[in-house]
């Protein structure tokens, strides 16, 4: 089993102040209740000893480098989010960069347009992704497709991690891809057992992402058979 985990790589995209705290120029208005979720991934996959990628826009103070609809956000004088060096760039609180984690620089929705990232990946012997962070509909999405596209044989969205403007474009989008959550299931108190059950879901999802499962909230009971319910 742990050496499925060195496979598998956890994506936490732009969990930046920008876009989690109220006060941000983008906020994601779902972004501040998945927080403690997203923490609990990060915390997990270090236990599980997972590579941790974390997935961040860090911009040009002139929007030089932002798609065209924001460049309205960089222009006149306005201070545009995101921008490299600056408080909004910054991961929220309770999110921290360890020595043997890696930080990815994106400029456009998905984590693999215009990066290194699958190289990164395939270099570092990853196959399976693990995805959490803001938001559903457009970095969530676009991410999740495009490893799809590139025949990662298994893709996962923690749907308790992810989160989008509104509760009812984040359930619009859970039926394009296998959703697994949340991570509540992964106590200490029995690890053979979760690591049978994780083991299960992995397992479930390899090949191409074709189904539609939501699962919320699972706990060991429910899972342990693939006793699946909503």
């Amino acid at each position: 089993m742990a050496e499925k985990w060195k496979k598998t790589a956890l994506l936490v995209i732009d969990m930046q102040k920008d876009f989690i705290l109220p006060e941000g120029p983008i906020q994601v208005n779902g972004g501040p209740a998945i927080v403690s979720n997203v923490i609990k991934a990060v915390d997990v996959a270090r236990h599980r000893g997972m590579l941790i990628v974390w997935v961040v826009r860090e911009h040009d103070p002139l929007g030089r480098d932002v798609e065209l609809f924001r460049k309205d956000l960089y222009i006149g004088g306005k201070s545009g989010p995101t921008i490299k060096g600056h408080v909004g760039a910054q991961l929220v609180d309770g999110l921290v960069i360890h020595e043997k984690d890696y930080k990815l620089v994106k400029t456009r929705f998905s984590a693999f347009f215009g990066t290194h990232l699958h190289s990164f990946l395939k270099v570092s012997g990853i196959d399976s992704i693990v995805v959490v962070g803001v938001q559903t509909p457009n970095c969530i999405r676009q991410t999740v497709f495009d490893a799809v596209a590139l025949d990662y044989p298994s893709v996962t969205v923690i749907v308790d991690a992810t989160a989008a403007a509104t509760p009812e474009v984040h359930a619009d989008l859970v039926g394009i891809f296998v959703f697994f959550g949340s991570w509540d299931f992964l106590g200490d108190d029995d690890e053979d057992v979760c690591d049978r059950v994780l083991s299960s879901l992995l397992t479930l999802i390899r090949g191409q992402i074709s189904q539609s499962l939501l699962v919320s909230k699972l706990q060991i009971a429910q899972v342990v058979g693939l006793q699946w319910i909503n």
